[in-house]
């Protein structure tokens, strides 16, 4: 897993040894070590600069993709959103599918 999200020269670093954007990478390879059928992230690349934050993401997602693992994301940033088959808002205690704009 640490080959897909790009960090296999680092597998024998401790965690303070690693950049943010590096930690969350791990974090996604754990997250999909165990091939499960669903992830449940919240806030994933909430800690991230914008840079850090998208290259995450599109990771996340892309192996998402590869592996057949459905993704459910709670998220404050509608760009990272976007990028999601479906998007839901949650609006005075009620969910409901976001259309458009």
């Amino acid at each position: 897993m640490l080959d897909l999200v790009g960090l296999a020269k680092k597998r024998d670093n401790l965690p303070s040894e690693l950049s943010g954007g590096e930690q969350q990478r791990v974090a996604v390879a754990r997250a999909l070590a165990n091939q499960p059928r669903v992830v449940l992230a919240d806030e994933p690349t909430g800690n991230l600069d914008p840079a850090n934050s998208g290259a995450v993401f599109q990771n996340l997602h892309d192996l998402a993709r590869a592996t057949g693992v459905a993704l459910v994301i709670a998220t404050h940033n509608m760009e990272l959103a976007g990028f999601m088959d479906r998007v839901f808002a949650l609006r005075d205690g009620h969910l409901a599918l976001q259309t458009g704009g």
